[in-house]
């Protein structure tokens, strides 16, 4: 079963940082390790579409959204089963909700998180 548990969201003034974690089950990490899943950050501001921001496949590539790069890194503890996004020189147009996703890239199927809210504000 894949399980994917975001957290780290929270309320953070123009130019501060977060970091996001996404805890997966061990077996979806094996498979993202074996580069058979890749994993990633999607957000979804309000009243608009679910986009890319960061995807990784294991020991491959990475690859980011236009509007964060440089300022935004994705990463992993594979002791932890654990995939982070660290979020600097946040703006206030990154306010949305961030989900971890894992996709079998087999068939493309997408596994998501519940999502966790970001919000920058002054």
């Amino acid at each position: 079963q894949v399980q994917l548990v975001e957290s780290g969201g929270g309320l953070v003034q123009p130019g501060g940082s977060l970091r996001l974690s996404c805890v997966a089950s061990r077996s979806i990490f094996t498979l993202y390790a074996l580069k058979l899943y890749s994993m990633g950050w999607y957000r979804q501001a309000p009243g608009k579409q679910r986009e890319l921001v960061a995807t990784s496949t294991s020991g491959t590539s990475t690859n980011y959204a236009d509007s964060v790069k440089g300022r935004f890194t994705i990463s992993r503890d594979n002791a932890k089963n654990t995939l982070y996004l660290q979020m600097n020189s946040l703006k206030p147009e990154d306010t949305a909700v961030y989900y971890c996703n894992a996709k079998r890239l087999t068939n493309g199927d997408d596994y998501w998180g519940q999502g966790t809210q970001v919000i920058v504000s002054s």
